[in-house]
């Protein structure tokens, strides 16, 4: 699915992913670029290219070797100003570059020096590649790896289960039980929940490759009592939220049956060991909630949270 959002959207930004950190104290250059090789060659997954010419299913294919490209440029002698443009052009040239998905390793890092105890770090990879879960394990890896040889210390670290057992056990599920599953919670439901507020002439069937994002952020105390509410009644934050979602859909189409796409982090908990393993498990599933107009909000919570 992924793969297909990739190759259809190709010109959106949704599907690549670009992270920049700064980082300060004296950097010993071999051994960063050692401990990012180091965890290429530990994960099968991060030496995995897509096939899909020509053939009737795409493939996912494991190197035995890739070596990790490394850009290393010394920005020293510029201003300040100079180079937060360098690095601006150089993040947008970044990105209209992408991946060519059938070459492996799929990610790229760049280094800038921008003083003598400062640099820019910059990791590209497409979103197939990986998820944030993924993201945040790979880092702690590279980390505690890059910490180890500095010291010259042995790297002794147990070894994640590969990617490769993740889609073993999707093999095995139950498709026919799945999809009688989605169809039972979907039925009666033909078309999208209309928002209302954003309505025009335009033709909506058509792909949208422009998103923009607005972030808020609550205060402390809203936080809290948020938190508080949620363990008082049995609730995680996430049915909160979805909650909130699903009033504010209900009262801007004017429907009580509303559905929505959410995010899930896929990672079977049946799957031994698999909130270590790194490669890409989410998963987009769509939520219906039935909402009336006489129903209490704790009554709404508790369903949802039941249904979740």
């Amino acid at each position: 699915g992924m793969l297909f959002h990739a190759l259809y959207e190709a010109s959106s930004p949704v599907y690549f992913e670009q992270v920049s950190y700064q980082l300060r104290g004296q950097l010993n250059l071999t051994a960063f670029e050692r401990a990012w090789q180091q965890v290429v060659d530990r994960h099968p997954v991060l030496r995995t290219s897509f096939h899909y010419k020509g053939l009737d299913e795409p493939l996912q294919m494991v190197c035995r070797k890739a070596k990790l490209p490394l850009i290393q440029e010394d920005w020293t002698e510029l201003t300040a100003a100079r180079q937060e443009e360098r690095l601006k052009a150089f993040l947008i040239e970044d990105r209209a570059r992408g991946f060519q998905l059938d070459k492996a390793p799929l990610l790229r890092l760049a280094l800038f020096r921008l003083s003598a105890d400062t640099h820019q770090f910059v990791w590209s990879h497409p979103h197939l590649l990986l998820d944030g879960w993924s993201v945040s394990l790979v880092i702690k890896e590279v980390l505690a790896l890059y910490d180890a040889l500095c010291r010259d210390d042995d790297v002794r670290q147990d070894r994640s289960r590969p990617y490769r057992d993740y889609i073993a056990w999707l093999g095995k599920q139950d498709l026919a039980a799945a999809e009688e599953f989605w169809r039972k919670t979907l039925e009666g439901f033909s078309a999208p929940t209309p928002f209302g507020v954003d309505t025009s002439g335009s033709n909506v069937s058509e792909p949208a490759f422009d998103h923009r994002r607005r972030q808020t952020q609550l205060s402390e105390s809203a936080t809290q009592a948020l938190t508080a509410f949620a363990r008082e009644h049995s609730l995680t934050p996430n049915t909160i939220v979805q909650a909130a979602w699903a009033s504010l859909l209900s009262r801007y189409s004017g429907e009580e049956d509303v559905v929505f796409g959410s995010t899930v982090s896929g990672r079977p908990s049946a799957l031994s060991g698999v909130e270590s393993m790194i490669g890409l498990f989410i998963n987009a599933v769509p939520v219906r909630v039935t909402t009336h107009r006489e129903q209490s909000v704790r009554a709404l919570l508790g369903e949802l949270q039941k249904q979740q």
